[in-house]
């Protein structure tokens, strides 16, 4: 589209909240570019803790709003995307010199009548010694509690608010860099740039949506505009250790110092470790990386509750991120605000721009939502609010019934082994099809990789999805990284480079 035919719409950031709300802007009829200057969820949207929850611990600064919004928000999109997203029950061990266990009930309480829950069960006090939930605890804690949450696999839901952003219409560029913006009258005239071959072009928008993350700041200090609102940014850090316990289950751990820590089953043979709060005074720019002191005190969470005891050797694979969280002056980086705010700045005859501080990855949908409405006074919507009933892409699947469908679909692919099968079902969903493009056999998918990781998946993910490095692949799209060897890796890293050469 060439800079005299505006967008309507100019987003930058390719997280979870940017494509959340390219999918909600196309699909009301807005032509949108949304360009993003590494790859999709790259940053923050793959470093959470991978869960669609409420919050539960938010409750104790009283962010009865926020846990309400997102519980909402957890049943909506468990029925949009039950490929990705699934019900996962949580173990919480009781110490009453953290927390006495009438705060604890009548939080769970809370928790349950915020919003109502219809595929997840009520909380629970259990006696941990009778339960197999206590088996791999410490034999001093006695009881405890049970309530449910949901997981998700969080670059895989960015990645899919994107697909289903470009099916409505939408213009999705990443290794794309915003060089410059200016307002010219009524319209934004930007510059941005191809990152591989280094050509520029110029776009122009009616309104810019800055939704950059850690970057929201240093992009309205690149445009010379200033917001009454601050981003406080917080590093994130996780382990992954092989699996401490059998079982379905995740626990969420009370640490002394107030601040919980979760264990959550993660593909099959790991458990996931996480997650600390750390001030980040360093550039968004600069990479952040778990420190000893995190490992130490993730390790220790554990070993506090847990017979199977964990050290720093022990971890497998680990990962940080920093969270742009809205500054609400908090002293303690634990006790920021989870919420989002929206800042519009516009005046008479200029071209707007909103900018996103803060949220979670539970309530992007509701932030897109919000957005819209914030920028609803310039633009004429072809279509009212449309996403909470709008499966994302692989996500229509009959009654939300992931079982039914695995079943139907392990049937159609006998010549998939099942781990494989089993990984495609839930990454892809409904699409699991189209990935495999009429396959009928192991040697009609080309080259194997790996680990069930073939050509034609590869394929497909570089021309669906934006991959165009093995870590887009590996990590981001997949999360076979965690199986891979340094010669496999190479071995699809070569391919890329040769392919899209």
């Amino acid at each position: 589209m060439s800079a005299q035919t505006p967008y309507d719409l100019l987003i930058i950031g390719g997280g979870v909240n940017g494509t959340g709300i390219a999918r909600d802007a196309a699909g009301r009829g807005l032509k949108i570019l949304l360009v993003e200057k590494d790859d999709l969820a790259q940053h923050t949207s793959s470093a959470s803790t991978k869960l669609i929850h409420g919050g539960l611990r938010y409750l104790e600064y009283y962010e009865f709003r926020l846990v309400r919004e997102a519980l909402q928000e957890r049943e909506l999109l468990l029925n949009l995307a039950p490929h990705i997203i699934h019900p996962l029950k949580f173990v919480l061990p009781h110490r009453n010199a953290v927390r006495p266990a009438w705060m604890i009930r009548a939080g769970l309480f809370l928790y349950d009548h915020l919003a109502c829950h219809p595929k997840l069960p009520n909380a629970q006090q259990i006696a941990l010694q009778k339960s197999p939930y206590g088996q791999p605890l410490r034999s001093d804690i006695k009881k405890g509690f049970t309530y449910s949450d949901c997981a998700v696999d969080d670059s895989r839901l960015t990645v899919l608010n994107a697909k289903g952003a470009r099916d409505k219409g939408a213009d999705i560029r990443t290794q794309t860099t915003l060089l410059k913006a200016e307002r010219k009258d009524d319209l934004w005239e930007a510059t941005i740039q191809d990152n591989k071959t280094k050509t520029e072009s110029t776009v122009q928008a009616k309104a810019v949506v800055n939704a950059a993350g850690p970057w929201v700041a240093e992009i309205l200090k690149d445009l010379q505009i200033q917001s009454s609102m601050n981003v406080r940014l917080v590093k994130g850090s996780h382990i992954v250790v092989k699996k401490l316990f059998d079982g379905p289950q995740a626990y969420i751990l009370q640490n002394a110092d107030k601040r919980i820590v979760f264990a959550i089953p993660y593909h099959d043979e790991f458990t996931l470790i996480g997650t600390t709060d750390i001030s980040w005074d360093q550039s968004p720019d600069a990479l952040p990386n778990i420190d000893q002191d995190e490992t130490k005190y993730l390790c220790e969470s554990i070993n506090n509750y847990f017979n199977k005891n964990i050290t720093p050797e022990d971890v497998i694979w680990d990962y940080s991120g920093v969270r742009p969280l809205y500054d609400d002056a908090s002293s303690n980086a634990s006790a920021v605000t989870r919420d989002y705010h929206l800042d519009l700045n516009q005046t008479a005859g200029k071209a707007p721009l909103l900018s996103i501080f803060g949220g979670k990855i539970t309530t992007y949908r509701r932030l897109a939502e919000h957005s819209m409405e914030q920028l609803a006074p310039f633009f004429q919507y072809n279509r009212k609010a449309w996403t909470a009933s709008e499966p994302l892409p692989g996500g229509n699947i009959t009654n939300g019934d992931f079982k039914l469908f695995y079943t139907n679909f392990r049937k159609s692919v006998p010549f998939l082994d099942d781990l494989t099968a089993q990984r495609m079902a839930h990454a892809y969903g409904t699409d699991a099809l189209e990935v495999l493009n009429k396959a009928t056999s192991k040697e009609d998918l080309g080259t194997d990789f790996g680990h069930g990781l073939t050509q034609r998946e590869i394929d497909y993910l570089i021309e669906k999805e934006w991959a165009t490095t093995a870590d887009d692949i590996l990590w981001r799209r997949t999360k076979l990284g965690l199986y891979f060897s340094k010669d496999e890796f190479q071995a699809v890293q070569n391919y890329l480079t040769e392919k899209l050469q």
